[in-house]
């Protein structure tokens, strides 16, 4: 039992490492952790990267893979589940395997494919693998403008750009496709494309360069709230205002794209 007297449900990020703590498995803990759950993981990859850029990726062996998601299976399953950056196409199909075996709750895709530093994160080939197998499984799915675009195939570079992409992702499987403004010229402005209907969620751009993990965070947080049973549009405008609060709280570290602060005051905004 918890100090608050009740067990914390369970959230579970499917990703990589990051030796900064940025971004991957370590900010979706801190951010699950933040917004009232209990973060468990599946490493598909090991990192050595900073606020600078990622010097190595180590792709882990799938049997180690399928160890990770059994011992979850059998003794600390989640009511909802993430997936981050999953590097390779044998990675994709595997994690895919292993979640149509699974009753783990909703799941929220993070389609990774570029870091912050402009290093790809994604190998050759592995995207039409994302498109086919693993956007069918997710309930939200939530590009940036250039992720929508490279998943829908079409152009995105303004907010009914977005819109028509968001839509053509959605046929893939997704119920909610969550195209994040972040890239727009003008208010980044999170669109999210749910059936015939599109909502928007409008915050104050907030000017920094400590945005490592921004991402990893975002999708985390929309997964904690999900695992905590709240509703699919709210978890989505919760997550936006924690990711707020998180860059303007930065701590300043690193030369580069520095990573945000997980634990803005305030937060969980409900009561667990």
């Amino acid at each position: 039992m918890s100090r608050r007297g009740s067990v914390p449900p369970i959230a579970a990020t499917i990703a990589t490492t990051d030796s900064g703590g940025g971004a991957g498995i370590p900010a979706d803990l801190k951010a699950f952790s933040a917004c009232g759950v209990y973060g468990v993981s599946v490493a598909v990859a090991l990192t050595a990267q900073n606020t600078l850029g990622v010097r190595a990726v180590h792709p882990l062996p799938l049997s180690f893979v399928h160890e990770q998601f059994e011992v979850l299976d059998q003794d600390l399953r989640p009511l909802a589940v993430k997936t981050g950056m999953l590097f390779s196409v044998r990675h994709i199909h595997k994690v895919c395997s292993e979640l149509r075996q699974r009753a783990w709750g909703p799941l929220v895709v993070d389609p990774v494919m570029v870091a912050k530093s402009g290093d790809r994160l994604l190998e050759e080939g592995a995207l039409e693998t994302m498109r086919r197998e693993l956007l069918p499984l997710a309930l939200v799915v939530t590009p940036n403008w250039p992720e929508a675009a490279a998943l829908s195939g079409l152009p995105v570079e303004s907010e009914s750009d977005a819109v028509r992409a968001g839509r053509s992702i959605a046929e893939l499987g997704p119920r909610f496709v969550v195209v994040k403004g972040g890239h727009s010229p003008n208010e980044p402005v999170d669109l999210v494309v749910h059936g015939p209907a599109v909502t928007r969620l409008v915050a104050s751009r907030v000017q920094s360069r400590h945005t490592h993990g921004t991402g990893c965070t975002f999708s985390a947080a929309i997964t904690a709230h999900l695992a905590r049973g709240i509703e699919t549009i709210e978890a989505v405008r919760l997550a936006k205002e924690y990711v707020t609060a998180a860059i303007i709280n930065a701590p300043g570290l690193g030369a580069g794209h520095g990573p945000l602060e997980h634990f803005p005051e305030g937060w969980p905004r409900r009561p667990l």
